[in-house]
């Protein structure tokens, strides 16, 4: 994963992002992702797993939906935060969601037991990218969902602040071919635009958006 500031995953271990949640006192904007808003609205809670959890933003979207929520990361700064925003939103909410401190590229899920798995911005080389996501996908129960979004490559050609290391961007197929044969449907692979501004300067960001929903 990036932050969008240029670091490399090699560099980016638990201590890297205990620093980068240290710097401020919110990183991100502490609104759920606008995809994940708008491909889970619908569907009925169940179990979610929901993957880089950051401070939160989605897992409490979840939880006040009704999902009971596995949230995991590997900054423990960025977890003992989010349990806080939780804690402010009342028990109600707190009381949904599990915190788990882990590295996902070496962590896996129990299988399958999750109705939602979604991973926002997991940007890594394509090796343990595929690993990452064929662990997600086995995670996913029967009928369940499995949401990824991430930075398009197309985003390297605008000028919005990315990693320059082009392997950690990827296309639809990078999570596709993680899913096995037969057992899924493809519901969307999109690429959506959307203005984003950063340091004044306004750029057209895409994201990758991929859906998909294992056969019962």
């Amino acid at each position: 994963m990036t932050d969008g500031h240029g670091s490399l995953p090699e560099e980016m271990g638990e201590e890297f992002w205990n620093e980068r949640y240290r710097s401020s006192e919110r990183i991100w904007s502490g609104r759920p992702n606008r995809h994940l808003v708008a491909e889970t609205e619908d569907l009925v809670p169940g179990r979610a797993l929901d993957v880089g959890s950051g401070e939160g933003a989605d897992a409490l979207w979840l939880a006040a939906r009704g999902w009971q929520v596995t949230a995991v990361d590997i900054s423990s700064v960025a977890l003992d935060r989010a349990a806080a925003h939780a804690a402010e939103a009342g028990e109600g909410v707190a009381g949904r969601i599990t915190w788990l401190r882990a590295d996902v590229t070496r962590w896996a899920p129990p299988t399958p037991g999750f109705d939602l798995v979604t991973a926002q911005f997991m940007h890594l080389y394509p090796n343990p990218r595929a690993r990452l996501f064929a662990g997600l996908a086995a995670a996913v129960a029967p009928g369940g969902e499995f949401l990824v979004v991430a930075h398009h490559p197309k985003d390297l050609e605008t000028g919005v602040p990315r990693s320059p290391v082009p392997e950690l961007f990827y296309e639809g197929d990078a999570v596709t071919g993680a899913l096995a044969e037969g057992e899924w449907d493809v519901l969307v692979d999109d690429v959506r635009t959307a203005e984003q501004t950063v340091d004044e300067t306004t750029h057209t960001v895409h994201d990758l958006v991929v859906r998909a929903r294992r056969r019962a």
